[in-house]
């Protein structure tokens, strides 16, 4: 019995730890798609956070909303800001000399 509460002592301070190092890379990262990518694995460690408080409803919506369509619609977003850069490049613009 005593084994088993240091294992979840010991898995609920990997999972804190674990949290506070996703935030503090997802928040310092510069590349944007790392950035996204960080921050859909925070939701998921966060779902699994929710679990070991035994909220199941809560993490639910945590998995769903916070890492599935809020990493979607920011993968999205990328995508969009990349095809924008790219029209937007000093070759495509022609100066006409008249």
């Amino acid at each position: 019995m005593e084994t088993l509460t240091l294992l979840n002592w010991g898995f609920d301070i990997f999972l804190g730890c674990g949290l506070i190092c996703l935030a503090w890379w997802a928040l310092s990262c510069t590349d944007l798609f790392k950035a996204i990518v960080l921050f859909i694995a925070f939701g998921l460690l966060m779902a699994l956070t929710w679990v070991r408080l035994q909220a199941p409803d809560v993490a639910l919506a945590e998995a769903a909303i916070g890492a599935g369509l809020t990493g979607a619609l920011m993968m999205a977003a990328l995508a969009r800001l990349q095809n924008a850069s790219q029209n937007n490049t000093p070759e495509s613009d022609e100066t006409h000399n008249d």
